[in-house]
């Protein structure tokens, strides 16, 4: 039986995410057995000019890293159980650019590309380049390869797509021993479950429109199997009449509301939200409707972590997995239309001269921008969208429908068990007081997400509460923009810095220089930011606003 390769697969909706991960000494209970290491990867698919691999059900995959070339074909069909552990056949082996696949060294992998191709030679449908930055862990015996790509789509020498994935591969131990690191990960709110693998992501991104902004690339090789364009077939449904929901002008919880029925409304009104700003997503004239959609998403999410134990887990997961992927999918738009126009705000400050030079850097963003929102409008237009939206919107309108049975002695209503998640929310945020005068960036995006549920958790039952919520949930807004601006002032800097390493062949001396300025600019006000986040910290660590908080759950 073939080697099979045991993986978990994750995409990245903030690329500086999977560098937290690679600086921590832990995850998920495997301890770093080394330190991280990055390298430069050229992956070149390939397959015969009438797509024997392909029929045979592999991927074939020639990556160079220096002077080694390692062929590689992986299966197709991946063996999983529909969670997030994907398993695939795999064969490896050495190979020789330009020489048959029959004269490369003996391996598994080369005895099946002779078997299948014949004397057909290996043309190449798809290239990619990646920054690859991994780690070893350990636990018991058990190892993993943490990994963080940036990738590159490439066709014809042209940057078509960039994306990041997270991959965890078990090279050593039981598949048992990748659950903890699975839930650890699932329940990261920046990752997302892959889908696709990197070989489709890239097809489609080749057979795309032409791209704005070209790189050198290292070689131009022809593509001499000739992939079809995929038109739209029978998963698309354009036009569509989506689903309405008639909602107040707010979801409207009360105290003696079933906890399950409590969460039913919140979702109930931000999915209508949602939806109402589907079509102007879809459109694309105007960023704020995709802003809007992304805030409704975002809201749904935190409804399921703060009631999600008043349902039936089974019966609401498919609920919860396909409005993280969409969410996903919005973010990944919405996050570059953020950094694009923050630089956009700074150009506007420059001499005519010194703004063209920054075109580069912003043409890059926009490029993949606009490549995320081709994935985002391909998903808004699904079949499988439409059938979703249909079946969670008939779930939200249902009293009852995948809530748990409670006894009539359990905490079951608003009043009952909302106290303690309010208190348990808040306890996650005042953990951080000890560190505050020292936090790094990555402890502060911590504290942002730690924020963020507060705040949630405080406005969904915001008319339980009664009127003297607003001034707490304020203090805590403030915090949350606070680090969110930082948070926006780092991932510009990262960005900012990759690009001009990347590039750094193809850009004058100028261009250069304006975004090196640009880059500086970002850390400045990381710098600035991070100094006065102490103000306001203060708006949520006082006396005071733990009093306040402490009166307005009384009040339950």
């Amino acid at each position: 039986m073939p080697p099979v390769e045991v993986e978990l697969k994750f995409r990245m909706t903030d690329a500086a995410t999977g560098e937290r991960l690679l600086a921590s000494e832990e995850i998920g209970g495997f301890a770093a057995l080394g330190p991280a290491e990055t390298s430069k990867v050229e992956d070149r698919y390939v397959d015969t000019p009438d797509g024997a691999l392909t029929a045979a059900g592999y991927a074939g995959r020639l990556r160079t890293i220096g002077d080694d070339t390692v062929i590689t074909l992986k299966g197709l069909r991946r063996i999983d159980d529909g969670g997030v552990i994907h398993r695939r056949e795999e064969l490896e082996g050495p190979a020789v650019e330009g020489e048959p696949a029959a004269s490369w060294p003996e391996s598994a992998a080369r005895d099946a590309v002779v078997r299948l191709a014949g004397d057909q030679p290996l043309a190449e449908i798809a290239r990619i380049h990646q920054t690859r930055r991994k780690r070893l862990y350990g636990r018991d015996g058990a190892v993993v390869e943490v990994s963080v790509d940036d990738v590159a789509v490439l066709a014809g020498g042209s940057v078509v797509e960039r994306f990041a994935e997270l991959e965890v591969e078990l090279r050593k131990g039981e598949e048992a021993s990748l659950e903890p690191l699975a839930d650890l990960l699932r329940d990261t709110e920046e990752l997302v479950p892959a889908q696709t693998s990197k070989l489709e992501r890239a097809l489609a991104a080749v057979h795309r429109d032409e791209p704005a902004y070209t790189v050198a690339s290292p070689a131009e090789s022809p593509v001499a199997v000739e992939i079809p364009r995929r038109e739209k077939g029978p998963e698309a449904a354009p036009g569509r009449d989506g689903p309405r929901i008639v909602v107040g002008k707010s979801p409207g919880v009360v105290a003696d509301d079933h906890l399950a029925e409590a969460g039913r409304k919140v979702l109930r009104f931000h999915l209508a939200r949602m939806l109402a700003r589907e079509a102007g997503t879809r459109e694309g004239r105007d960023a704020e409707e995709l802003h809007a959609m992304r805030v409704a998403t975002r809201r749904q999410r935190a409804a399921w972590r703060v009631f999600g134990a008043a349902f039936d887990p089974g019966r609401t997961k498919r609920h919860r997995l396909r409005l993280r992927e969409v969410a996903a999918d919005l973010g990944a738009v919405r996050d570059l239309d953020v950094l694009a126009e923050a630089l956009e705000a700074y150009r506007a400050k420059l001499s005519p001269k010194e703004s063209a030079a920054l075109e580069p850097l912003i043409a890059s963003w926009r490029h993949r921008r606009d490549a995320a929102r081709v994935l985002l409008v391909h998903e808004l237009d699904s079949k499988r969208y439409a059938k979703w939206t249909e079946e969670y919107a008939a779930f939200v309108q249902a009293e009852g429908a995948g809530s748990r049975p409670v006894g009539p002695t359990d905490p079951h209503r608003v009043r009952d068990a909302m106290p303690s998640r309010i208190w348990a929310a808040y306890e996650v945020v005042r953990a951080y007081e000890p560190v505050m005068r020292w936090a790094d960036v990555t402890t502060l995006h911590d504290l942002r997400i730690a924020a963020k549920w507060l705040r949630y958790t405080l406005e969904f039952v915001r008319e339980a509460l009664g009127p003297d919520a607003g001034p707490a949930i304020e203090k805590v807004v403030a915090l949350q923009d606070h680090l969110g601006w930082l948070h926006d002032a780092d991932v510009a800097a990262g960005l900012a810095r990759s690009f001009l390493v990347e590039h750094a062949g193809d850009l004058d001396e100028l261009q250069a220089a304006a975004i090196g300025r640009y880059l500086i600019d970002r850390e400045r006000e990381l710098a600035r930011l991070r100094k006065t986040v102490g103000t306001p910290w203060r708006g949520v660590s006082s006396l005071a606003f733990r009093r306040s908080l402490g009166r307005l759950v009384a009040g339950l």
